[in-house]
């Protein structure tokens, strides 16, 4: 494969280079990570320790380090940063105890565990658009819907739905504005780039560099499939050359 390298200086101040190698089509998932009954789609990262579970990761997207994730639905070219935690697990506080030997009994010799806990949580699960930025440290809370084109700021504790293209921040999070108008919005989700080929996303990756979102759109909506300004769900498209990770 081949590889890319960056300098970068030890504490010496010597200059030494570390190889990088690029992403390939199969999803890079990092030794020290642990992903378990997921389907990861192509040019896809999971990070070093970061643990996936039953999560659909859809092609393009990358985890960072030290972030854990279960039960979710993420969408195409997301971005989600170090050490965030995307479906923490909820505890039966309307029964006598929260402590977790109520169902995961096995662990304390009081015999099965009681799956209709773990259910109920896959019951919950947090679902991400595409382009979502998730920044560093970010939690989000169980069945918690992230739209299409969100950000949600580093640190921010993400308790309700948030709309597509709209930036929060906060504990708990809150609207801090919209990221883009309402007119280029509804554009870029008729244009829908992210289910554009690898090839044409190659043709056209001077303009996502160069253009901004409004000019963007301009340029491209003509082309764009009209969907009356709704996304389409992402289960509604099945991944093209997904891939099932079983393993831990």
């Amino acid at each position: 494969m081949e590889c890319v390298s960056s300098r970068i200086r030890n504490t010496a101040g010597k200059e030494i280079i570390k190889e990088k190698s690029p992403l390939v089509e199969e999803p890079y998932i990092h030794p020290t990570a642990c992903v378990k009954d997921s389907i990861l789609g192509r040019w896809t990262a999971v990070g070093a320790r970061t643990e996936m579970r039953e999560t659909v990761f859809s092609d393009y997207s990358y985890v960072m380090n030290d972030c854990q994730i279960i039960y979710a639905e993420i969408g195409k070219f997301c971005s989600i940063a170090s050490h965030t935690r995307i479906n923490p697990s909820n505890h039966p506080i309307w029964r006598a105890t929260s402590h977790h030997f109520t169902y995961r009994s096995k662990f304390y010799g009081f015999g099965e565990d009681d799956e209709e806990i773990f259910q109920w949580r896959r019951d919950h699960k947090v679902t991400l658009g595409h382009d979502v930025w998730i920044g560093h440290g970010a939690v989000i809370l169980p069945g918690v819907k992230i739209g299409t084109g969100a950000v949600v700021g580093a640190g921010s504790v993400v308790t309700k739905e948030v709309k597509p293209y709209t930036i929060v921040a906060g504990v708990p999070a809150r609207v801090i504005r919209r990221r883009l108008s309402e007119e280029v919005e509804a554009s870029l989700i008729r244009i829908q780039w992210w289910n554009w080929t690898h090839d044409q996303l190659a043709e056209a990756l001077e303009d996502f560099r160069c253009l901004d979102a409004a000019s963007f759109a301009a340029k491209y909506d003509l082309f764009g499939e009209i969907l009356e300004g709704k996304d389409e769900s992402l289960s509604s498209k099945p991944l093209g050359g997904a891939f099932h990770v079983q393993r831990g």
